[in-house]
C-alpha cells in the first residue's frame, strides 16, 4: 500500500511526464497535429483521473487537519476530459457550459 504523499508525488510526475511528453511532440518540427496532442492529453488524463479515484479510497490519518480533496480532483479531470473529446467530436453547435473547475482540493475536518 503506498502512502499520500508517494501518491500525489506519482500522480504530479504523471502530470508533468504528460505536459512535456506533448510539448515535445508539438515541437517536433510540427509535423504532431492537433487531434494527436489532444488524444495523447486525454490518455494523460485518464491516468491522472485513475490515480486521483484510487487515492481518495485511501485511509485518511486521524490526526490531519487538512486531506487532499481527489474526488473533486477526478471530477474537475473528467470535466477537462469531456471538454477535449468535446472538441474533437462536435455532434453541433451547443451553448457553451458555463460551470467553472473547482480548482480547490483541500478539505477541512472529516471526509
Amino acid at each position: 500500500m503506498h502512502d499520500r504523499p508517494s501518491l500525489l508525488r506519482r500522480l504530479l510526475g504523471l502530470v508533468a511526464f504528460g505536459a512535456l511528453t506533448v510539448a515535445g511532440s508539438a515541437g517536433a518540427a510540427g509535423t504532431a497535429s492537433e487531434a494527436v496532442n489532444l488524444e495523447v492529453m486525454i490518455r494523460q488524463l485518464n491516468a491522472v483521473e485513475a490515480v486521483a479515484r484510487r487515492s481518495a479510497d485511501l485511509p485518511h490519518d486521524p490526526g490531519e487537519r487538512y486531506h487532499f480533496d481527489y474526488q473533486r480532483l477526478a471530477g474537475d479531470v473528467a470535466r477537462i476530459r469531456q471538454g477535449l473529446q468535446d472538441y474533437l467530436a462536435p455532434s453541433r453547435a451547443q451553448p457553451r457550459d458555463p460551470v467553472e473547475l473547482s480548482g480547490r482540493y483541500r478539505q477541512d475536518g472529516e471526509r
